[in-house]
């Protein structure tokens, strides 16, 4: 699979959006080329794992503020002074995917890129929904192509 979407034409930059698990790190490091790939991780997720920490909501909509910036730097120095598991794992985890955010704000209002991965999951369940329809036959060699169309007709290409 990685071949023939690396044989199809290419976004630059191509937005690589993803819930932070390292399999699909991995996917996407085989994809184009890193100079045209951006990857992004989702907001939702993001969030997710912030709200992981025990401390004052007033504390988490800080911290949530300056992600919603992209402000990594800020959230390591607001942070300095909790020192629990659920911070440390957290701290772990921006470490890691540090390059990953952005400034989700900017994102949001120019509609640059989606910021979450919901829309996509939904799509994928919607494919794979209509592909088990009772009585419908798909020959693989198919698949590819009907996607191709999708993906066409989706970004706007579709001549």
């Amino acid at each position: 699979m990685i071949d023939w979407l690396n044989s199809q034409k290419l976004l630059s930059p191509l937005f690589c959006l993803g819930d932070g698990h390292p399999g699909i790190w991995n996917l996407y490091q085989e994809v184009g080329n890193p100079e045209q790939r951006q990857d992004i991780l989702d907001w939702y997720h993001l969030k997710e794992n912030l709200y992981k920490i025990k401390t004052t909501s007033a504390q988490l909509k800080k911290i949530e503020s300056l992600l919603w910036f992209g402000k990594v730097d800020g959230v390591f120095k607001r942070s300095n002074t909790l020192h629990t598991s659920e911070v440390i794992n957290f701290k772990n985890y921006l470490k890691r995917h540090s390059d990953r955010i952005i400034n989700y704000a900017l994102y949001h209002t120019e509609k640059i890129n989606s910021i979450g991965s919901g829309a996509i999951k939904s799509g994928i369940k919607q494919i794979g929904q209509r592909v088990k329809i009772s009585g419908a036959q798909w020959h693989l060699i198919n698949v590819p192509r009907i996607l191709s169309v999708r993906c066409a007709y989706l970004n706007g290409s579709f001549a």
